[in-house]
């Protein structure tokens, strides 16, 4: 089977256990699965605990209550398999201490074939790791209350060589599929709805996110690079051949200030397509960013957020970005006005109050090394063919909130480009 007919035939599976999502839907009913005994649950803790440098962890098909997290510490070249996604399912509803449902940290790991629900925390964490692989997983959420549901649903950070392909995550409070301080990704052939962010790459290097559906997220891609963390600014970012659709979701994070899992996500204003916030090095290109209400894609600084943009070896830039060949279609509905960005677009954007935009760009640039940035000193390049007939709004921040100006002129950013040198070529292998 060639891996075109692969991928078709699984988004066919999950669309078919998945569409039409409201906020507390599960991404399949596991109530028809047998209930495994506590013997058969210890059996699998005991596995994960004895596990040795190269072992298979197989879990047979069932529905497993676990009250402890599993964790493998230090261990190379283990891989944990289930039955599939709709036959094992693995529920942390009753853990009452630790955060991640499964946690992991190695070399050479792969986790495949499963389900994991309701962990307090995050669903599978996988952090120190040279090589991971997470295949045909589904993470998510069974509450009411989607404001208590755990912070990423699969979350590798500071890792390298991360392959994630054909998962399904939904309904966590900050991100779906979250890759953050790590080097050398790939992100494909995965489903992510129902979070406050589809998939978010943080403060990465060399990562490509393609054909993905992101859908009824807030926001459906992030690229982030975020201040004080201990991998500062990261670069190239491929986006491409994915769909990003009706991410019109609220917005359930934390607000900073609120909690201690406040986070900068609480920020997104539903109806963001593709968010780049202090990102370096970005191409985004053949994907269908449609029917997003606020924005298809937005480009913003860091200063934008309002929060502190000093950090060592890090900018609150966003540069180097190069957007073209994407398909849009915006909303007959009203862009949101719960948080600030949204209200900017909505109230200010150049094509009259309240229409939904396909590009804003907050107009944050770096004077140093231009006072005019008519000379584009960020290296923003729109290269979309039916430019002329998008809407595209620059803002003017800088005389204060009473006197913000917009501007429709995208010629600016045209006539250029900023292609990204990726190489994935040894991640595409695992």
């Amino acid at each position: 089977m060639t891996q075109l007919k692969h991928f078709s035939l699984f988004l066919i599976s999950i669309i078919a256990f998945s569409c039409s999502s409201s906020s507390n839907e599960q991404t399949f009913d596991s109530s028809a699965l047998p209930r495994m005994s506590q013997e058969q649950t210890e059996k699998v803790i005991e596995d994960f605990i004895m596990a040795e440098d190269g072992a298979t962890i197989e879990i047979p098909g069932g529905f497993y209550e676990l009250n402890t997290q599993l964790i493998l510490d230090n261990k190379s070249n283990i891989t944990i398999k289930g039955a599939g996604m709709k036959e094992t399912v693995l529920s942390f509803k009753n853990l009452k201490t630790g955060g991640e449902g499964i946690k992991l940290v190695g070399n050479n790991l792969t986790i495949q074939d499963l389900t994991v629900e309701d962990a307090p925390g995050d669903g599978v964490k996988v952090q120190h790791t040279d090589g991971i692989t997470f295949r045909r997983i589904n993470v998510t959420w069974t509450n009411g209350d989607k404001s208590k549901n755990g912070t990423y649903a699969i979350y590798p950070v500071q890792c390298k060589n991360v392959m994630i392909d054909e998962v399904i995550a939904s309904h966590s409070r900050d991100a779906g599929i979250y890759v953050g301080q790590s080097e050398n990704i790939i992100v494909k052939n995965s489903l992510a709805f129902g979070n406050v962010a589809g998939i978010e790459i943080e403060n990465c290097d060399n990562a490509e996110v393609f054909g993905n559906v992101a859908r009824d997220n807030a926001g459906g891609i992030l690229v982030f690079n975020l201040p004080g963390l201990p991998k500062a600014d990261g670069a190239k970012t491929k986006i491409y051949d994915n769909d990003i659709i009706e991410n019109n979701h609220e917005n359930f994070a934390t607000a900073i200030g609120e909690g201690p899992n406040g986070n900068t996500v609480t920020m997104i204003p539903p109806g963001s397509g593709v968010i780049l916030l202090a990102a370096k090095e970005v191409e985004i290109y053949n994907n269908r960013i449609l029917r997003n209400k606020t924005t298809g894609i937005a480009i913003a600084s860091y200063q934008i957020t309002g929060f502190p943009s000093e950090a060592p070896n890090w900018s609150p830039f966003t540069s180097d970005i190069y957007i073209h060949d994407n398909e849009y279609d915006r909303t007959k509905g009203f862009p949101d006005l719960s948080r600030e960005l949204g209200q900017l677009i909505s109230i200010y954007n150049a094509h009259g109050k309240a229409k939904t935009q396909d590009i804003i760009y907050d107009g944050i640039w770096d004077e140093s090394i231009s006072k005019d940035i008519t000379s584009n000193p960020m290296n923003l390049c729109l290269s979309e063919k039916n430019i002329a007939d998008l809407f595209f709004t620059r803002f003017d921040l800088s005389k204060g909130e009473d006197n913000i100006e917009a501007f429709a002129d995208a010629t600016p950013f045209q006539n250029c480009s900023v292609p990204v040198e990726t190489n994935v070529s040894a991640i595409a292998e695992m």
